[in-house]
């Protein structure tokens, strides 16, 4: 009998078709394996791995450009302003996980600030119009339009984070509720017993659901969540939510803060009131970006896989244009605790 994975391919370049079918898999786990993302048993990666390893499989997306009438580009749309992107690390991180994914399919990657431009700009038009063959949309807030407007024009489109307005559209998300409510719970856990929490923006679903987790955690301890000031995720607004803190209740213990960059504007606040970090007051972060590990004290935080979430996206993307069948309209990564100095 011949070997399926040596089967000859008739003068064409393979197909992922037949990478799954001599791996033996579904042409949906055929591409998870190949673009590295996770949900794969290590069994059917390593058939796939040996299926594209004999049959010489490549995205030739020239080819496939040709074939398809499609532009080969992909655009990544951030709802923030380029001064905003640039200070904030996670857009680097998730940036990155996009474009290695996207990258080894051949396809580019274009990048448009949202917030720089109106409606009707040209640079948002063109999306519009079929320029690109899809959108990962980034930092959506609530009063933002856009995902529906991409919507309706029959514009393939995955967001990151849960969106706030429409159920209908495909997205990722990191497990920002169960996060949350696992750093409330490390904070009672250690003895602390006056926990505040810096939140993030109100019309944002990665505030609600980490002020929402962080008061589910709090009352699974039965301890009073009221001390709550809110954020933009950026160190300056965790320095101004601290003083307000720290002038509403001068005795807590503790602060649940839920972005590391705004963790890090805290931290420098209870350094000059004199706060003894975790002596005094113990803080736990979320991000798990470089800056929790650099800050001082080394900032115990919860992580979320940013790179991870990049390449989710854009491979949930990538599968929706290949007509990839009962994809799910949703995907929610784990978070995880990582203890540091600062609890």
């Amino acid at each position: 009998m011949n070997d399926p994975a040596k089967a000859p391919t008739a003068g064409r370049p393979p197909t992922l078709d037949e990478v799954a079918r001599a791996a033996g898999v579904s042409r949906a786990t055929a591409s998870r394996a190949i673009n590295g993302l996770p949900y794969v048993s290590s069994t059917a990666r390593a058939a796939v791995e040996r299926a594209v390893e004999s049959l010489g499989y490549r995205a030739n997306q020239v080819a496939r450009s040709l074939a398809t009438k499609r532009t080969g580009s992909i655009a990544l749309v951030v709802s923030e302003s380029e001064k905003f992107v640039v200070s904030d690390p996670f857009f680097a991180r998730i940036m990155r996980g996009i474009s290695g994914s996207l990258g080894e399919n051949g396809l580019q990657l274009s990048l448009i600030m949202a917030k720089e431009h109106h409606a009707d700009d040209a640079s948002l038009r063109s999306l519009r119009e079929g320029h690109v063959d899809g959108v990962l949309l980034v930092s959506v807030h609530g009063g933002d339009v856009l995902a529906g407007q991409l919507l309706e024009s029959g514009l393939p489109l995955v967001v990151c984070g849960r969106p706030l307005i429409r159920a209908d559209v495909p997205y990722v998300d990191a497990d920002n509720f169960n996060g949350a409510s696992m750093a409330a719970r490390h904070l009672i856990d250690i003895g602390r017993r006056k926990v505040a929490t810096i939140a993030g923006p109100r019309d944002m679903t990665v505030g609600i659901d980490r002020l929402s987790g962080f008061r589910r955690g709090m009352a699974s301890g039965g301890q009073s969540t009221a001390a709550v000031e809110h954020g933009d995720f950026t160190m300056a607004s965790g320095e101004a939510a601290m003083r307000r803190l720290l002038e509403a209740q001068p005795d807590l213990d503790a602060v649940f803060v839920a972005s590391d960059l705004m963790a890090v504007g805290a931290l420098r606040v209870l350094q000059a009131a004199g706060r003894s970090v975790p002596d005094d007051v113990a803080v736990v972060g979320f991000d798990d970006s470089d800056v929790a590990a650099t800050a001082a004290p080394p900032l115990t935080t919860i992580r979320q896989p940013v790179e991870e979430l990049g390449r989710t996206m854009a491979w949930r993307l990538q599968a929706q244009l290949a007509g990839d069948p009962d994809l799910p309209p949703s995907i929610l990564l784990p978070t995880e605790f990582v203890g540091r100095s600062t609890t």
